[in-house]
Parts: structure tokens; C-alpha cells; sequence
């Protein structure tokens, strides 16, 4: 409320409303305080005193201006001696006290950069006192001082004031959905001017305020009640005071017409008192005023319970996903994981995503990190060639994670050793890419599929992404297990249009569910000819008796390895076969304690530890022929579970890699066979495998899946490089072009390589029919350990089948007598 009648002599329109913004910010009427900008800034600048001297005078302003926005802080010069640290934490602390500041002071006032200096673009923007004519804010700025104001237009002083004023109002008062607190303002600020007399300063003040909205076309949220016995004849007509209450809802329905009319008094009320009252008027039943409530959702408690709910979303919606040790690179690359039941599902390229972290697994992160590494190599070797080479991307897809082991246990030694073939296999490249065009460079993406391939599908469908982005991308090997899950993947990688190459793979009849698919070892259907083949003609038994299990929450349906291996064995052996049953965790086997014929293990690794265990009871009376699946060389790779197996009970087992042993590889290199002797080379040395294998020195077994993995690599790196070779013919130094092949070509070209002569693995010759995914003839051996725990000795090659090197008829040899 303003009396203006009360006001003492010299009174004018800024110095009404510096009491009236003095009464508007208080935290007095319900809601937070009203907050000023341009108002006061103005009203500030009319009270400095700059001096005649115009250059002395902008200095004084903007370095006041400078003060008024904050403290400069010392104005110590930065110190001439001291250490280098000293210096430069002066230094440092010099620009972020006085440098920054200056700058950011000289660009707000500029009105140049969007969002800040907002204030002081305003100014030079409105129409009052034509703010172009000083084309900078210092300028104008000096005009409203005190001496160089002296040449304006009062008028338009006090309408630049006014403006600033409701300017601030109607920032006030502006609702954003974004901002609660703007809802909370329900009621509008009320001016009760009392005493508007004609030619008073109240009626300069409505009469400028009328003109400042007329003018500026600006909607305002001030409404001016103005008070008086014989107010000014332009006012709109009064109102007895005693019909306060008609007056306002009057004003109330006419609003909204008025404001669209742009009326000058649509936020003008006048009342007239009445001359025969004498003190406040009687109220009586007159309604009350009070500001209504605001709304639900803009009370206080709703942004803190929003924002509480927000993070608890978000922190639940993160957790499901991501998870310690398992979360996306913020720093580029291959990275894509989520959580899938306790899993980290996905693929990844890079070091800041290594899959599990589980206790005893050191040796799958080491050689995880070994690859990422060498990722980073052949980026680097590709950059600086000039991309003349072919370069490819192959992801490894396996099981990473599930299995539940102690802290000093290794579990994933298949994985583990297929990485580390695959990384062999970069290895190599790496060391002939340096001056050679046409060799290639490979990229691997490290992919988890989950326990028991469970989660393939996720992992499938991130690699179809990965794919779709990236033309380098064009093959997959691994997937580790033959199972329903599996053939699910596979199905899922043939429709998006990848080649899978699997390295160990073997149940029957798994390649129907891809057309580009290739596995490098033989089907169960040789193992089961080899193992019946072995018990006839050098065992010489003609009863059998098999076992067989399919590993934790799983079936003999879902276990497509052991299922077509126990339906193959049924069919190769017949009536021979006097029992067929599954074994599991706590069956005893005394039944079996001096049989004589075949006893043959067909399960999975996970449970043959607790069958050789049941045979512990036979002590000196153990079966004479046990005989084991393939899937037992993840068990007899594994030195802790080894080292507290029985040794009454001597195992021979199933191998699909016997030539890629120590012992076979040095006698590869002593005849010269150029391919197996590199391997040798690559797997000795220092920097690639941990630790290095077949050195004389340290004898560490090179590992069943290792030259599986190599093969499966190389194949498909020599079929790009064949490829990349004609397309180069005309230029053989022009830069590679990843989209100038597909993965679908590229599995035709290993397919057409490998039809005559066949690829020259490490493993064994690779042949493929022209329909199918089943290599011909591939080799396959039974190894023979007497005891199990001795770790130390190498196992013995007792028997073997199929072609080595060249495509000839593949017939089985007896390679040493038994006991």
C-alpha cells in the first residue's frame, strides 16, 4: 500500500516505487519472496556518479557493475619466485579469481552468447530512452547516471523504471510446467494506491503505468486499486468503497476482454470512499480475500518425491541391467552388456568391459585383456597403413559366466583356451601385417552367452546390432555347448546373416539349423564309429555299458550333445550295449567294479569328477576299459579337479586336437610342416599366452581348443584375404573397403577353398561337402592317461582316425598297446 498524500515533499515515481519493490520482497504473503532483476539494476544505476571525464567514467562502471555481480577477490600480482607447483597454483588461482571472471563479466554484457547475460540484452532490446543509440549496454548504462541522465526525458526514465519493474513481475509470475514453484503462486500482487488526487504523484504514477502497458503491448500480473474522493477523469469510473466486493468481481469478468483488447485500465480498479465515513469501512458480510491453493502437484513434497522416485526407478531400471563388472564403456568401443538373471549378458572389445569377475577365473580376464590389447594393436597397425589391408571383426560367443566354482577353481577352461586360440591367431597376423598389403588384421569382440548358452538369444540380438553398424563384423566363432539354446542362436545368427564357426561343436545334425554354419571338429557320428571301432579292434569287447548325464537343470531333449551321442552309441553298438542309463551326483558304481568290457562315460565334464569318485569304491578292482566323451578334456584340462581325482581308475578319453599337442607340434617341427611349426612358435612366446606353452623349459600343455579356435580364425582371415586379393588385382595398394564384402561371401569363400584339398588346420585337414557344415574325414584320437591326478605326465595317443594333412581315405590306426 501506497498513501501517496503521506509521501514527503520532493517525492517522485522512483522513489514510489522503491517502496514499493522495498514491500514486495518481503517473504510476507504466503509463497516464496518475489525476486528482482532488471528493476533494481536500473534503479542502481540511476544512484552512481561517474564524473565529466568519459573515459575515467566507463572505467568506474563497469568496474562498479563488476562489484555489484560479486567480490573480485585479492588482487595480489602472481608471486615471482617459489617452486613450480607454487607458481602454478598461483597462477591457476589468479585466473579463476580475477582472468575468468573479467571474461565472463565482458561477455554477459556483450548480449552476444545465448543464455547468459540475459538482463543486460533486455535493456538494449526495450523501447525506452532508444537503447540502439548507445549500441553497447555500457553505454546505455551510462546515460541513466546521475548528471548524464540530466539530458533525457523524465518521462521515459520513469517508463524504462516502470517497464523494468513489471518486467520482473511477469517474469515472476510466468508459469513453467517444468518449475512447481511457479504453480504455487496463486494470487496476484495488489497495489492500493490511497489519496489519487488529480495532478498528484499517484496519478502521474497510474497515468505512466497505462501508458507503459499501452506502449509495450506487455500483459502484466499487477493489478493498481487506486483510492480517491474525486479521482483523476480518465480513471475508469469508481466505485463506493463500501462495494468493494462488486467492484472486484466486476474487474474479475471483465478481464480477460479488456486484456484482450488492451486496455490500459484492465488492471485498474478505482474505489471512492464515502465522505460521511470516518475510519475503515464496515465489512460486515463482506467475503474475504485469500489466495486459493495451489494445485496438488506443485506442493514442496512432490519434486523431492519425484526425484526420489526418479533415482529408485532409475537405480532399480540400472540394476537390472548393469551391475559391478558388468556395465557400457563411457570411453567408445565395442561394449553392449546388460544383466540377465545374475548374468553379464553381451560383447565387448575393450579392457573397461571384462566378463566375470568371479573368484579363480584370473586366467579367462587375463586373456580377455590379451585381446583387447592386440584389438588396440591392430587398430593402430590398420591406422598407419593407411588402411590398405583387409581388416575383420570375429566375435567369440561362449559361455563366460554361471558355473559355480570355489575361489581357487578354474571353470572356464574351454573358453579359456578358444580365446586364447583366437588370440593366437591376431598374434600371427600382427607379426606379418607390417609391411605386407594384403595380409590381414583381426579385431575380436568377446561375447557371453550366459551359463549353458542360456542367454544367447540377448547376446544374438546385440550382435545383430553390433553387426548392422559394423561392415567389418563377419563371422562368429565358439558357442561352446551343443544345445537347445545353441540351435536357438544359431537359427537367430542365420537369419541376421553371420557365419558361425564352431570350433568344438559336434552334436548330429546341428548344421540344419544354419546355412552358414561350419564346425571344425567331427560329429558324434565319427566319435561314436572311432569308440566302436577301438572296442572291437583293439580292446577286443563286445559288451559295453554307458553312462550318461547332461549337467545341472538340463535334459537329455535339451542336451543335443549328449542326446545325439547316446541315440549314435544305441545304433553303432546295439544289443552290445547290456546298460544304458544315466548317471547322477550320489549313484554308486560298485556294479561296475571289475566289468571287463566297455565302460564308456558319454556326459558332460561338470559330472565326470563325481563318477570317477563312485568308482573310488572299486579300489583294486576298477572296470578295465573306461572310456570318456570329448566333453571330458574341459576335466582333464583342469589341473585342481585332476589333482584330487582317484588314480585307481586309468581314463582314455576322446580328443579332437591331438595333433595340436606339445609332443605332436614338435614333431611337426622337426619335419618341417611350416603351419604347425608357427603355432609352435606363436604359443612360445613371451608375450602372448599366460603362461607360454611347449617351451622345454616350462612344459605347460598348449590346451585341446586352443588350435581349434586358431583354425576356426584362420579360415575365415584367409578367406578375406583370398577375397581381398582379386578385388585388389587392378591396385593392389588401394585402401580397404570393409563394405566390399558381406559375411555371406566370405562364408562362401572358406566353403569353396575348402572343398578340393581342404584347409591344412593345425588340428587336421578341414573338408566340407557341398551340402553341409560337417567336416569329412576330420581326425579325432583317443588319449590315454593311467593316472588321473598325475598331471605332470602327458596323456598317450592310443588310437586315432581320419586325415592329418592331405585328402586321402581316412582309416584307423592303433598307435600303442594298451594295459
Amino acid at each position: 500500500m501506497l498513501d501517496v498524500a503521506a509521501q514527503p515533499p520532493g517525492t517522485d515515481v522512483p522513489a514510489l516505487l522503491r517502496d514499493l519493490h522495498r514491500q514486495l520482497s518481503l517473504e510476507a504473503f504466503g509463497s516464496a519472496r518475489l525476486r528482482f532483476v532488471h528493476y533494481p539494476l536500473a534503479d542502481w544505476l540511476m544512484h552512481q556518479s561517474l564524473g565529466l571525464s568519459a573515459d575515467d567514467g566507463r572505467s568506474a562502471l563497469v568496474r562498479r557493475l563488476r562489484d555489484r555481480r560479486g567480490p573480485r577477490g585479492a588482487t595480489d600480482a602472481v608471486p615471482a619466485g617459489g617452486d613450480a607447483v607454487s607458481i602454478l597454483s598461483q597462477v591457476v588461482l589468479w585466473l579463476v579469481r580475477r582472468a575468468v571472471p573479467g571474461v565472463v563479466f565482458r561477455v554477459a554484457v556483450s548480449g552476444r552468447v545465448p543464455g547468459i547475460g540475459r538482463h543486460y540484452r533486455w535493456f538494449m532490446r526495450q523501447q525506452y530512452l532508444a537503447p540502439r543509440q548507445s549500441v553497447t549496454f555500457l553505454g546505455f548504462a551510462e546515460r541513466l547516471t546521475a548528471g548524464w541522465r540530466d539530458g533525457e526525458q523524465p518521462d521515459q526514465v520513469a517508463k524504462l523504471l516502470l517497464h523494468a519493474f513489471l518486467e520482473d513481475l511477469r517474469q515472476a509470475y510466468r508459469r513453467r510446467p517444468w518449475r512447481p514453484s511457479d504453480w504455487r503462486r496463486t494470487a496476484y500482487p495488489v497495489l492500493l494506491l490511497d489519496n489519487v488526487a488529480p495532478g498528484s504523484l499517484g496519478h502521474v504514477l497510474v497515468r505512466l503505468l497505462g501508458d507503459v502497458r499501452t506502449e509495450t503491448g506487455r500483459n502484466d500480473p499487477l493489478l493498481v486499486v487506486a483510492a480517491a474522493d474525486v479521482p483523476p477523469p480518465e480513471l475508469p469510473v469508481p466505485h463506493p468503497l463500501a462495494d468493494a466486493d462488486e467492484a472486484y468481481q466486476e474487474w474479475s469478468e471483465a478481464l480477460a476482454e479488456m486484456r484482450r483488447l488492451r486496455r490500459a485500465a484492465a488492471w485498474l480498479v478505482v474505489l471512492r470512499p464515502d465522505a460521511a465515513e470516518t475510519g475503515p469501512p464496515p465489512r460486515g458480510g463482506l467475503r474475504p480475500f485469500s489466495a486459493p491453493e495451489p494445485p496438488w502437484w506443485s506442493r514442496r513434497f512432490l519434486p523431492a518425491a519425484v526425484a526420489l522416485t526418479l533415482v529408485v526407478a532409475g537405480g532399480a531400471w540400472a540394476g537390472s541391467r548393469w551391475a559391478p563388472g558388468c556395465h557400457p564403456s563411457p570411453t567408445g568401443g565395442r561394449v553392449s552388456v546388460q544383466v540377465v538373471e545374475g548374468e553379464c549378458v553381451g560383447y565387448s572389445d575393450r579392457a573397461t568391459q571384462i566378463f566375470n569377475n568371479d573368484p579363480g577365473q584370473e586366467a579367462l580376464r587375463t586373456v580377455q585383456e590379451r585381446i583387447f590389447a592386440q584389438n588396440r594393436a591392430a587398430e593402430e597397425v590398420w591406422e598407419r597403413s593407411d588402411h590398405r589391408g583387409p581388416y575383420l571383426t570375429l566375435v567369440y560367443l561362449g559361455t563366460l559366466t554361471g558355473n559355480r566354482t570355489r575361489a581357487d577353481e578354474e571353470s572356464y577352461v574351454s573358453e579359456r583356451e578358444e580365446l586364447e586360440g583366437m588370440a593366437t591367431a591376431q598374434y600371427a597376423l600382427l607379426q606379418e601385417s607390417a609391411g605386407a598389403d594384403g595380409a590381414a588384421l583381426l579385431r575380436i569382440v568377446v561375447a557371453n552367452g550366459g551359463r549353458q548358452m542360456r542367454h544367447a538369444d540377448r547376446a544374438v540380438a546385440m550382435l545383430a546390432d553390433l553387426a548392422r553398424d559394423d561392415p567389418t563384423v563377419l563371422g562368429v566363432v565358439g558357442l561352446v555347448e551343443s544345445r537347445l539354446s545353441t540351435a536357438r542362436a544359431l537359427r537367430e545368427l542365420n537369419r541376421v546373416g553371420l557365419p558361425v564357426l564352431a570350433p568344438t561343436l559336434s552334436a548330429d545334425r546341428i548344421d540344419a539349423n544354419s546355412r552358414l554354419y561350419l564346425q571344425v571338429s567331427a560329429p558324434n557320428t565319427d566319435q561314436v564309429a572311432m569308440v566302436e571301432s577301438y572296442a572291437r579292434q583293439v580292446l577286443k569287447v563286445g559288451e559295453a555299458h554307458v553312462y550318461w548325464t547332461t549337467g545341472e537343470d538340463s535334459s537329455l531333449t535339451e542336451d543335443l550333445y549328449v542326446g545325439t551321442l547316446v541315440d549314435g552309441l544305441r545304433q553303432r553298438f546295439g544289443t552290445r550295449i547290456t546298460r544304458l542309463e544315466e548317471w547322477h551326483t550320489g549313484r554308486r558304481l560298485t556294479a561296475e567294479c571289475g566289468f571287463g568290457g566297455l565302460l564308456f562315460y558319454a556326459g558332460r565334464w561338470s559330472e565326470f569328477d563325481g563318477f570317477l569318485r563312485a568308482l573310488r569304491e572299486c579300489g583294486d578292482n576298477p572296470p578295465k576299459h573306461l572310456v570318456a566323451d570329448d566333453s571330458v578334456n574341459r576335466y582333464m584340462a583342469n589341473p585342481g579337479l585332476r589333482a584330487a581325482a582317484p588314480g585307481n581308475v586309468p581314463v582314455t578319453y576322446v580328443s579332437k586336437a591331438a595333433l595340436g599337442t606339445c609332443a605332436a607340434l614338435r614333431a611337426a617341427e622337426a619335419r618341417r610342416d611350416e603351419a604347425r611349426a608357427s603355432f609352435l612358435t606363436w604359443i612360445q612366446a613371451d608375450n602372448l599366452l599366460d603362461p607360454p606353452r611347449c617351451r622345454p623349459d616350462r612344459p605347460h600343455p598348449v590346451g585341446e581348443r586352443v588350435s581349434l579356435a586358431y583354425d576356426a580364425s584362420m579360415m575365415v582371415v584367409r578367406a578375406l584375404e583370398s577375397l581381398a586379393a582379386r578385388l585388389h588385382h587392378a591396385g593392389p595398394r588401394q585402401r580397404w573397403e570393409p563394405n566390399s564384402v558381406n559375411p555371406v561371401g566370405v562364408h562362401a569363400e572358406v566353403l569353396r577353398q575348402n572343398a578340393g584339398q581342404g584347409y591344412p588346420g593345425v588340428a587336421g585337414l578341414i573338408r566340407y561337402p557341398p551340402d553341409s557344415g560337417e567336416p569329412v574325414d576330420k581326425r579325432l584320437a583317443l588319449l590315454r592317461v593311467e593316472r588321473v591326478p598325475d598331471v605332470a605326465t602327458d596323456p598317450v595317443e592310443v588310437y586315432h582316425c581320419g586325415t592329418a594333412d592331405r585328402p586321402e581315405p581316412a582309416t584307423c590306426v592303433a598307435v600303442a598297446t594298451t594295459r
